[in-house]
């Protein structure tokens, strides 16, 4: 396909190297229909202090400016005894509400339970191996392959981590020739991604030095890619809340009916993978929100709990329930890879306070207090689907965005809240409030 003029003229090389002020310029004139607009857009969101938009426009490549994701505090957690304020970032309305409202349902009850099932990581050197005797390459090498991370994993061992395992494991009966060392890990504190790709990488290094006696030519061997995986169900938490059934009574319903209900929703969301995306959907609304307000790798904690919630070959509902001796007890059980050091823990100044309204947590700890969160809001969503239905608390966390995309003045905004505190909300019929008002 040939390009034209004009696209030729939209391509550009070099752009890293602009300045910030180059850049913008590049984008607005190029890419808007109104510069002077988009460029004060951009430059609103900018940290007045100099110091810390620096760390800001560091943190990756072609930095124009920042984008806000709202910070809130979900108070009331109870979770082994211990009570959190639980930072949580995240656009989506009814979240944190959510999350604080029934965190203080179960704070009544005794709070959350926790355990910590793994902490075990796992990354893979995959490569081709053409001969016969690939069982002996390993044997007869395997100290080496420890050997060569030594110097990545001192710092690590002496904090109480480190590489636990290598394994050779055959994978012929998938695609022919190939094979992986599975390679363990404990982290400690740190999430690892880095460390964990610098061990790979170095084993990997080390397998290309020690090959040419096993093989008969070289092209019998390939390394072909060294590399963490974000599946980790061996780094695992598992959360869970217990009460009498006739404490159970939510949202206007008794606890007998409303447990029979709720135990029904869970059980659609175990076979129903339709359902059961929606459902875990709900679950990560608390734990990304945390896991981003802590500077982690949400897309990373996602994929595993995604992944995990397949392992029997269907995708299902990460949580459950059960009732036994008249107790109705709800969990959560989910892979969660997290760090409190490293990274931009240390770097980005709201992480940092989120860090430390946590207490400066352990790993560990963060695990659980994410997995709460998350467990917190699958109850909400639950239990409102099986009561009042979802709409009614999510639209009127929603009716202030309805209000501010119409342009309503903090007046307006005040007898519109009010005129739907009783009613169900919808665009239609804020709108057509609003336009009562004013006429």
């Amino acid at each position: 396909m040939s390009v034209s003029k004009s696209e030729h003229e939209l391509l550009v090389s070099g752009f890293s190297k602009f300045s910030k002020q180059e850049k913008i310029d590049w984008l607005v004139y190029n890419f808007t229909n109104n510069p002077a607009e988009a460029r004060s857009i951009l430059e609103q969101y900018w940290n007045p202090n100099s110091s810390i938009q620096s760390i800001h426009d560091e943190f990756i490549e072609n930095t124009l400016t920042n984008f806000y994701l709202p910070w809130g505090i979900a108070p009331n957690f109870v979770i082994d005894g211990e009570i959190f304020a639980v930072p949580m970032a995240i656009e989506e309305s009814s979240v944190v509400a959510a999350a604080s409202k029934t965190a203080k349902f179960w704070a009544d009850m005794g709070g959350f339970k926790t355990e910590i099932v793994g902490t075990v990581k796992v990354g893979h050197v995959h490569f081709i191996y053409k001969e016969n005797n690939v069982q002996d390459f390993f044997d007869s090498n395997l100290d080496k392959f420890y050997q060569s991370t030594n110097s990545i994993t001192v710092n690590m061992r002496n904090r109480g981590g480190g590489i636990k395992q290598i394994k050779l494991i055959d994978k012929t009966d998938q695609m022919a020739s190939y094979y992986q060392l599975e390679v363990t890990f404990e982290t400690v504190d740190s999430m690892g991604a880095n460390f964990i790709n610098s061990c790979l990488e170095a084993i990997a290094q080390c397998m290309k030095s020690e090959i040419h006696p096993y093989i008969t030519h070289p092209d019998q061997f390939e390394v072909v890619m060294s590399i963490l995986s974000n599946y980790t169900p061996e780094c695992v938490v598992k959360t869970w809340v217990e009460a009498p059934i006739e404490q159970m009574r939510y949202g206007g319903v008794d606890g007998e009916k409303f447990v029979e209900k709720f135990a029904q929703a869970i059980h659609i969301a175990k076979i129903d993978p339709y359902r059961a995306t929606t459902h875990n959907k709900g679950i990560y609304n608390g734990i990304d929100s945390v896991v981003l307000a802590t500077g982690n790798d949400f897309r990373a904690v996602e994929a595993a709990g995604h992944a995990y919630a397949s392992r029997d070959g269907q995708y299902r509902s990460l949580t459950d329930c059960e009732v036994k001796d008249g107790v109705f007890k709800f969990w959560l059980e989910v892979p969660m890879a997290l760090g409190t050091v490293g990274g931009i823990t240390g770097l980005h100044p709201m992480v940092k306070l989120s860090l430390d309204i946590l207490n400066k947590p352990s790993a560990t700890t963060l695990m659980k207090v994410a997995s709460a969160v998350g467990l917190t809001q699958n109850f909400a969503a639950v239990g409102s689907l099986v009561t009042t239905g979802i709409q009614q608390g999510h639209m009127k966390m929603h009716l202030l965005n309805i209000l501010n995309q119409l342009g309503a003045n903090a007046r307006e905004k005040e007898v519109i809240v009010d005129y739907f505190r009783d009613k169900t909300v919808s665009f239609h019929e804020a709108k057509k409030m609003l336009d009562e008002i004013r006429n």
